[in-house]
């Protein structure tokens, strides 16, 4: 039994246009919190033997020090993150030795970024996107050229192009509330997990679109949109199988992976289920509503 996807094309729209305004508004209103890997700081990890303190208490010890803007994030284990600008040799023995004379810790990692590097890798990062995303839709062009009727191979790489907009934007929005309210950066390892989004997403997007050509190769259906209609039936299995397989990896990665993992898997989740859904219910439909507007099809 075939189920009219296409029937729901308006609440697609609404619910997809509500988390975009939400994400816009997020991103725009909050901004992202960036993490060190792009204004330059320094990073420690430390671990209590004994219980850990509150963050209040962390904070009141290391004021005398002048650190600055100090960011501190709980981890498993009595475990403790602190992100400040970056500091000297000298200054870092300091607060190893301040937190000692309190409490019994073990010093796990310790990193430091100067801001040349994160200012260079700032810019590495928008100009990765952007190549990425011109490279996706030509890709997509160049695959779907030889179809011309109904829709052109670069109305597919356009159609394309703002679903993934759409699944950048709200892990974007989720990680610009994250560090608002609870001091979440945004690291080059999300970074990397959005540009690992951007894949899945096009994946999926091409399944579809190529299922669309081979059945407006053989004929089937009895117009565009019916076409557009089998074609999700008959990719929507596949589609979520592989989603769901990958998402529960990252779920496992996110309680378990540890703290590096942890907001790398976090941004691959939310991005995966947007992706998702976008490549089945929003892509599609988008095209369909444009042909529509154009009069190519009725």
């Amino acid at each position: 039994m075939q189920i009219n996807y296409l029937k729901y094309k308006g609440l697609y729209f609404t619910f997809s246009g509500i988390l975009i305004a939400a994400s816009l508004f997020s991103v725009f209103y909050f901004g992202l919190l960036p993490g060190i890997d792009f204004t330059g700081g320094s990073i420690m990890e430390i671990t209590f033997i004994q219980d850990r303190p509150e963050n209040d208490k962390v904070n009141e010890i290391l004021t005398d020090l002048n650190l600055g803007e100090l960011y501190l994030q709980a981890t498993e284990s009595n475990g403790l993150i602190l992100r400040m600008p970056d500091i000297s040799e000298s200054i870092h023995q300091d607060v190893l030795n301040k937190l000692g004379e309190s409490w019994e810790v073990e010093e796990l990692r310790f990193e430091s970024i100067g801001p040349v590097i994160g200012k260079e890798l700032k810019e590495k990062t928008k100009l990765v996107i952007i190549v990425s995303l011109i490279a996706i839709v030509s890709y997509i062009a160049l695959a779907f050229r030889k179809l011309t009727f109904p829709a052109k191979s670069w109305q597919y790489g356009i159609a394309a192009l703002f679903t993934l907009f759409h699944d950048i934007l709200i892990p974007l929005g989720v990680f610009a509330l994250l560090g608002k309210f609870y001091g979440i950066q945004t690291t080059i390892p999300v970074i990397v997990a959005l540009l690992t989004v951007l894949g899945y997403s096009i994946n999926n997007t091409v399944v579809v679109f190529d299922r669309i050509r081979e059945n407006l190769i053989r004929g089937e259906g009895k117009d565009y949109q019916d076409t557009v209609n089998i074609s999700l039936n008959q990719t929507l299995s596949r589609s979520l199988s592989t989603s769901l397989t990958t998402l529960f990896v990252l779920v496992s990665i996110y309680f378990f992976g540890g703290e590096t993992l942890k907001y790398f898997s976090l941004a691959m989740i939310i991005g995966l289920v947007a992706g998702t859904y976008s490549s089945l219910f929003l892509v599609s439909p988008l095209l369909v509503t444009w042909l529509k507007f154009r009069k190519k099809i009725y």
